[in-house]
């Protein structure tokens, strides 16, 4: 399994629509190839600061086949103009989970 995790920043005083996007968006990414769930945490000392965290299979579910869908510019459409600046993405992998 792994996880996204997209640094995203939004623009101030556009919080409530960007969460409102993302909520708005879950279903585009429900119904993608590998995807396994999201989660969206506000920054708690910058709360313009968002992480999406989303679980996929495989990193290509991602790159390939969510990036080149018609649910990706979906996605886009509907929280791009809440950015200050692009999101910076990553991805991990679980290598240790004691509890």
């Amino acid at each position: 399994m792994i996880f996204e995790i997209a640094h995203i920043a939004v623009k101030p005083g556009m919080e409530s629509a960007f969460e409102q996007g993302v909520a708005e968006a879950a279903p585009l990414f429900q119904r993608a190839k590998g995807c396994h769930g999201l989660s969206l945490q506000r920054g708690i000392e910058q709360l313009t600061h968002y992480r999406l965290v989303v679980q996929w299979e495989t990193v290509e579910d991602h790159t390939v086949h969510f990036r080149n869908s018609e649910d990706f510019q979906g996605w886009r459409r509907l929280v791009a103009h809440c950015f200050e600046t692009a999101p910076r993405v990553e991805h991990v992998a679980t290598v240790l989970q004691p509890f």
